[in-house]
């Protein structure tokens, strides 16, 4: 492979020693947990979040449609008794908010974003 190459999987774990101190609520852990255990579901969900990114620069715009997507998934694996029913009737599924997750999410398995230029305000700051 020659440097100009680019390999998720070289980067993959200087991006996961960033997000670990990441807080997520029981139900995205749970969520996130019964994710990364089942190979079919990873493959899915990593597709999604790089198909929004891809389709998308917005990150806050593409968090808030992660979370929803994945809050219609969280209630449709609790009805089946994939998640842990626990879980829900401990904080109540009205109540559960998976954007920590979509976050996490998004930079564990999204594209790198190059990082974003400094602002530099004009006009009315005095330069010495």
């Amino acid at each position: 492979m020659l440097l100009s190459e680019e390999d998720p999987e070289l980067i993959r774990p200087a991006r996961r020693r960033n997000v670990r101190s990441m807080s997520l609520n029981r139900a995205e852990q749970t969520l996130f947990h019964y994710i990364e255990n089942h190979t079919e579901e990873r493959q899915f969900w990593q597709g999604k979040v790089r198909d929004l990114m891809t389709e998308s620069r917005d990150d806050l715009a593409n968090a808030t449609v992660l979370a929803g997507e994945l809050t219609r998934y969280f209630d449709e694996r609790s009805r089946v008794g994939a998640v842990a029913a626990q879980v829900v009737e401990n904080e109540g599924f009205g109540r559960i908010r998976l954007r920590n997750l979509a976050e996490h999410l998004m930079r564990t398995w999204g594209p790198v974003r190059p990082p974003r230029p400094a602002r530099h305000s004009g006009g009315d700051e005095i330069s010495l």
